[in-house]
Formats: structure tokens, sequence, C-alpha cells
């Protein structure tokens, strides 16, 4: 019996150019693929940020009918005071604000940044503070979640007078 390759036994593997074709149809396909991931990815941060938003909120809210004080939420660089700015995206703080000067006096909660996302809030209003009974002070506060380097947001976050927390998806103007 011959042993080796011979009409009975065909050779085994892959030939070098079976190799680079599937290796092009894989790079092919990657590139197809590639796009649609990215942007996955990015919606996915955009929720993530947005959850932590509204549980922060709603922390807030139930935190000030429990000491029954006003507690105070507001957009923060440094994750120590409260900034004068309309953007959210570097982080935010929350907790009571016992001289009513607009910053926190003592943080029980501090939110992290977010990267390749931009979140506005209303212009004329930067802040939410939660009285005792539940409900919010002043106008409602609208946060806006926009896609890094877009013109426009796919969600926001509102905040009634009420002190309802809802989420709906939108197609406003983040400038």
């Amino acid at each position: 019996m011959r042993r080796g390759y011979g009409p009975s036994r065909p050779p085994r593997g892959l030939t070098l150019i079976e190799q680079l074709m599937a290796l092009a149809i894989a790079a092919v396909l990657a590139c197809v693929a590639a796009p649609p991931m990215l942007s996955l990815a990015g919606r996915y941060r955009r929720q993530s940020a947005q959850s932590d938003l509204v549980a922060a909120l709603g922390y807030a809210r139930e935190a000030a009918v429990r000491r029954q004080r006003p507690v105070l939420v507001c957009p923060s660089r440094d994750g120590r005071q409260c900034s004068e700015d309309t953007r959210w995206e570097g982080g935010w703080l929350l907790g009571e604000d016992r001289d009513h000067d607009g910053q926190v006096d003592e943080a029980l909660r501090v939110g992290q940044g977010y990267a390749g996302i931009v979140i506005r809030s209303t212009a004329g209003r930067r802040s939410v503070r939660f009285r005792p009974d539940g409900s919010a002070a002043g106008s409602n506060l609208t946060l806006l979640f926009c896609p890094a380097g877009s013109a426009q947001a796919d969600s926001r976050v509102i905040v009634s007078n009420a002190g309802r927390i809802r989420t709906e998806r939108t197609a406003e103007s983040c400038l």
C-alpha cells in the first residue's frame, strides 16, 4: 500500500490563494460593519449617560422627600462645586444646598464625565432643586443628549415642575 499523496488521498489544508481570498473577504466585511458598530457604541454611551442622570435625579427627589430638605442637582466640571454652565457632560453634583447659594454644601453623589457626548440643559435653567414635597421649583428642565460633533440631539430628559422625570426621543437642535 502506498502512503502519501495520491489519487486516493487529496492534500489537506488551504493554499495561499485561498487564505488570501478569505482574508480579503473578512477585510471587506469588517469595513462594511465598522461604521454601524461605532454608531451603536455611541448610542449605547448616550443611553448609559441618560440612565445615570435619570437615576441621579430620581435619587435627588427621593432624598429631598426623605430628608425634608431641598436637594440640588447641578453640572460640575471638577466634582466639588456647581459650574455656571449649561453643559453636563463634564459631570454633575447632587446634594443639599442649605444656604441657598446655588452650590452644593454636602455632596450626596458625584457623577463622572461622559466622553464623546454633549449634554446640554435648558438655557434658562442650569440646575434643578427638588423640594421636600418632591416638586422641582422653577420652569421645566430639559437635558439634551447629543453625539459629539452633531448638531442634533437624539434623546432628552425632562424634569417638570411637579418633579416628574421622563425621557423621550427627539430631533431637537443641540446648538
